[in-house]
């Protein structure tokens, strides 16, 4: 006996937000019903792409007139708070797109208004579910490299997009610079340094080109370090050009390097690899699936449908959110005090 789908609501319908509607669109345990667009014009593109689905100019009337299992939510960060907090009231569970929130605060009132409403909350950190960075993880559990000691997540790219209305070149609107991508960074370094616990020390670097804007690091990079001695270095640029991703992991008898390019981040045929050192023979990983947020945001869409089900946890969860966002905002503070800070001043790690 076939079940219902997964009635899906989204909130935003810009550029990220219309592949969200498209990879729930696409899969036959979802069903798109209502999509939330802020201008005449994206409600239009909204309505002729999703005809079946309804389309709303506000949240609030979405979740007044539609009955919805799960809401989406692709909107600027500096309103994630708010919709967050009116979807789940209506008894909805969540994905909510990095950052969860712009402060520490308010991610933790996320984490427990969703504990309090029963709902599950996903936090759109979708590199988790890749082809390619989730089959490092693999590697460390199944023990190949042995502990892992050192992680190095590194990006090159041209600048961001500005954003409807230009909201990430605001700082009140995107929060920090270091909300954006390196957020995916801190939390896959964290991800695979979980076996050493939290953090406890990080120091931070950034600079921009921009002398009017001083505080939007095109070039950043911090260092977070472990009770026992493991460390992680995240560094960007958005100097360069193209979209070119490097991770490096170094265990106690192994390490591994992979690499993925494109001319875009959303490049549907990057290239991409794989190297795996057990301390004894290399050995190039061989993929089926590509490797792109296009594809991993695929599977985030079918793992919330899952979880929605009652099936699987959230890939990512609140807590997860909680320690990628305050990671960056502590870095942004290490930035600005120009030292080294205990993790536990604002994480209470």
């Amino acid at each position: 006996m076939s079940r219902p789908p997964v009635r899906f609501g989204l909130v935003g319908f810009g550029a990220w937000g219309q592949l969200h509607a498209q990879s729930i669109a696409a899969n036959p345990e979802a069903q798109l019903v209502a999509i939330v667009a802020p201008s005449v014009a994206s409600r239009e593109a909204a309505a002729k792409a999703h005809p079946d689905a309804c389309v709303y100019s506000d949240h609030r009337q979405m979740l007044a007139g539609t009955k919805l299992d799960l809401v989406d939510i692709v909107t600027p960060s500096h309103t994630h708070l708010e919709i967050a907090t009116d979807a789940l009231n209506a008894g909805c569970h969540l994905l909510l797109e990095k950052p969860m929130a712009i402060r520490v605060e308010d991610c933790r009132a996320l984490i427990a208004l969703a504990v309090r409403r029963g709902r599950q909350l996903a936090v759109g950190h979708e590199l988790r579910l890749s082809a390619q960075w989730g089959e490092i993880k693999r590697i460390i559990e199944r023990g190949t490299i042995g502990e892992p000691h050192y992680v190095l997540v590194e990006l090159s790219r041209k600048p961001y997009r500005p954003g409807a209305a230009g909201w990430r070149y605001d700082q009140q609107r995107v929060g920090s610079w270091v909300l954006e991508e390196p957020i995916h960074f801190f939390d896959l370094a964290r991800w695979y340094l979980e076996p050493a616990g939290d953090p406890v020390e990080l120091f931070a670097y950034g600079k921009s080109r921009a002398a009017q804007r001083p505080d939007l690091f095109d070039n950043f990079s911090a260092m977070f370090r472990y009770q026992n001695g493991a460390y992680a270095v995240v560094s960007q640029t958005l100097a360069a050009f193209e979209h070119h991703q490097t991770v490096k992991v170094a265990g106690s008898k192994g390490a591994v390097w992979a690499g993925w390019s494109g001319a875009l981040d959303r490049t549907l045929q990057p290239s991409f690899f794989l190297r795996v050192f057990d301390g004894e023979k290399l050995e190039e990983v061989q993929f089926e699936k590509q490797s792109g947020e296009v594809f991993e945001l695929r599977e985030e869409i079918a793992r919330c449908v899952r979880m929605a089900r009652g099936e699987a946890a959230p890939a990512a969860s609140g807590h997860d959110g909680l320690w990628s966002a305050g990671l960056c905002l502590l870095a942004e503070e290490s930035i600005r005090q120009k030292r080294p800070l205990p993790v536990g001043e604002m994480l209470g790690g």
